[in-house]
């Protein structure tokens, strides 16, 4: 075991900065425990590793285990978000004001791991969450290995690139994934290399968006998490526009109305959106809901 204690210089909120590196409530790859503490699995430079966070007052105590384990404490303040630079942004609307006196502790982290961010996001196109989510888990109990360290009963490490690649057909139907995202992911394996040595979110915005099946939501969702890029917007969610719209004109939006929107917050665009999501507010819910789809049965 390597551990590390380290202490921002300013209001943390961990639950929040790690967030949105879970993949739904049975997500092998990040639990949470009892006491609090968030544990994430990471396939690093250097290996598998696992990595256990806790916050006691203002001072965060990270435990890592696994080849990756001098990696992962080493960028664990990054992944907090301890570079995220909030300069520039200036809260436009009176919806937000209230949100980010709440939320102090809001910092927008980044792993440096696309394909950690990739594949999920694959997954995840045009589909309800829990049947993305369905998908994960049951890839990473079948051709992940398990998390180093005492991690929490059933946590798995994802893949290497060269596993995605080898998938067979019948597995990823097994999984509830059709061929077009299969056929997405196992291309951007034989990319990863490429991938992970983006020197930046623009660069990595380029490489991914030259990739079949990758276009501006996906590569928004990798940057978000993998860069921390503040200003990477999902266009083309199904729901954020409409969520957009709503929290900040009473009225839903499409995706170019929620650009002019967000347009004040160039720069922060993201960030921007994630204050909303935490505003809670929602347009009614009108019509038939996406259904969750079922590849298994086909």
């Amino acid at each position: 075991m390597k551990e590390r204690v380290w202490t921002p210089d300013g209001p943390l909120d961990v639950g929040l900065a790690m967030a949105p590196h879970r993949r739904g409530g049975g997500d092998p790859a990040w639990r949470q425990g009892r006491d609090g503490a968030i544990w994430r699995t990471s396939r690093t430079p250097d290996g598998p590793g696992t990595l256990r966070l806790s916050l006691r007052a203002t001072i965060v105590y990270g435990h890592a285990w696994g080849p990756g384990a001098d990696w992962l404490l080493e960028t664990m303040p990054v992944l907090l978000g301890a570079d995220d630079d909030i300069s520039g942004f200036v809260v436009k609307h009176e919806v937000l004001e209230d949100v980010t006196r709440k939320h102090p502790g809001l910092r927008i982290g980044r792993t440096g791991r696309v394909m950690e961010a990739l594949v999920p996001a694959i997954l995840e196109q045009k589909v309800v969450g829990r049947e993305a989510w369905r998908a994960w888990r049951w890839l990473l109990n079948k051709y992940g290995e398990p998390a180093p360290g005492p991690a929490p009963e059933g946590m798995r490490v994802m893949p290497e690139p060269g596993t995605w690649r080898e998938i067979p057909t019948w597995d990823w139907h097994r999984s509830g994934a059709e061929a077009v995202r299969a056929r997405t992911i196992a291309t951007a394996a034989w990319h990863a290399a490429t991938l992970e040595a983006a020197p930046t979110s623009a660069e990595a915005d380029r490489l991914l968006r030259t990739l079949p099946g990758i276009g501006v939501w996906t590569s928004a969702e990798v940057r978000q998490r993998a860069f921390g890029d503040p200003d990477a917007v999902s266009v083309g969610d199904y729901h954020l526009a409409k969520i957009v719209g709503y929290a900040l004109t009473g009225v839903k939006t499409d995706d170019p109305g929620m650009m002019r929107l967000l347009e004040p917050y160039h720069g922060h665009r993201h960030r921007a959106t994630v204050l909303i999501g935490l505003t809670g507010l929602r347009p009614p819910a009108r019509g038939p809901r996406m259904p969750v789809r079922d590849y298994r049965s086909f």
